[in-house]
């Protein structure tokens, strides 16, 4: 079997290394090799590795997208890029928006000249629904204009352009992939579900911004994998694809299932002033990878959920240290 051989950015991070146990374990596709890069910021983790770090086709680097001479080494006999490595919370790119310009967008654009260069076959960029903007109703298609309203999805929807350039100029064989709200283990405890179950196990009162009518579509990282690989295996150049989970809730409305899967009650919810320009809602049109590829989500919400707070109930020593050296 010839092996294909795939850079995965960020691949120690929540999303990433999920996309690499998959790929690399007994249910993965076979023939594939990965190099890891990860420059290990706060939110990246070697331990999310463990699963497989003995895997012979599994090799770590630590190291940042930014790093021209490194990523140009790395790229030379890489088949196809998967590429995760962003910051991503959008609270921090309120209060600091350089380091997100300088990862999302300069370091992809280094990753996409390396790639050029090198003649890597494929690249494939994840990102987010958040470069839509919000919408009051409906559902958007990838063909609907970008309309980010953070520093975080600004940077994003600055290196989706970037990298579909690269398509239209260069014929790079680039494909991005556009998601939903992932959730499930190990999430780095700063985003809402995690922060929620985390807190609640602890005996601590939860953030809700402003009023919790704030509405999200919830995808299981599970299936986020599933339309990855669907993407890297069988997707078009030069195409953008929604990935969702088809659950959409109000902040409010998971805030609830939450307390119920911890045991708590309304009254360890703290009320918390708004995030400036907060988006009301997203929602995405997955029709098409449904229709071109065969995307459909598998794991049901309520399943999904329990699964993960009794992830993070029965893994304490994984999270603990990190909410400790975040201060979170």
């Amino acid at each position: 079997m010839t092996t294909t051989h795939v850079l995965v950015t960020g691949g120690a991070g929540f999303i990433g290394s999920h996309y690499v146990r998959t790929v690399l374990g007994p249910a993965g596709p076979g023939g594939v090799a990965v190099t890891v890069l990860d420059k290990l910021t706060y939110a990246g983790n070697p331990a999310n590795l463990d699963a497989v770090q003995d895997h012979p086709g599994l090799s770590f680097v630590q190291g940042d997208i930014c790093d021209a001479r490194l990523v140009g080494r790395l790229m030379e006999g890489v088949d196809q890029v998967v590429h995760f490595a962003a910051e991503s919370h959008v609270d921090r790119s309120i209060q600091g928006a350089a380091e997100f310009v300088r990862t999302n967008v300069m370091g992809t654009q280094v990753l996409l000249d390396a790639a050029l260069r090198a003649g890597t076959r494929t690249f494939v960029h994840i990102s987010t629904d958040e470069v839509y903007g919000s919408i009051a109703e409906g559902s958007w298609p990838e063909e609907h204009p970008l309309c980010p309203n953070s520093p975080y999805s600004a940077s994003k929807a600055s290196s989706d352009l970037l990298a579909l350039s690269y398509h239209r100029t260069h014929g790079l064989d680039v494909r991005v992939t556009r998601c939903s709200n992932n959730y499930g283990h190990h999430h780095f405890p700063e985003k809402v579900i995690p922060l929620f179950v985390t807190n609640l196990l602890d005996g601590k009162k939860v953030p809700l911004y402003g009023d919790g009518r704030n509405v999200r579509d919830w995808l299981h990282i599970d299936d986020h994998v599933q339309g990855i690989e669907l993407v890297r295996t069988q997707g078009r150049p030069g195409e953008v694809y929604n990935i969702g989970g088809g659950t959409e809730l109000s902040n409010r409305e998971l805030t609830g299932l939450l307390l119920a899967a911890c045991g708590a009650d309304w009254d360890m919810v703290e009320y918390v002033a708004d995030r400036k320009g907060h988006d009301l809602r997203y929602s995405v049109d997955c029709s098409k990878i449904r229709r071109e590829l065969g995307y459909r989500p598998r794991k049901d919400f309520a399943a999904g959920l329990a699964e993960t707070v009794a992830w993070y109930r029965d893994n304490r020593g994984w999270w603990e240290p990190l909410k400790k050296r975040a201060s979170l």
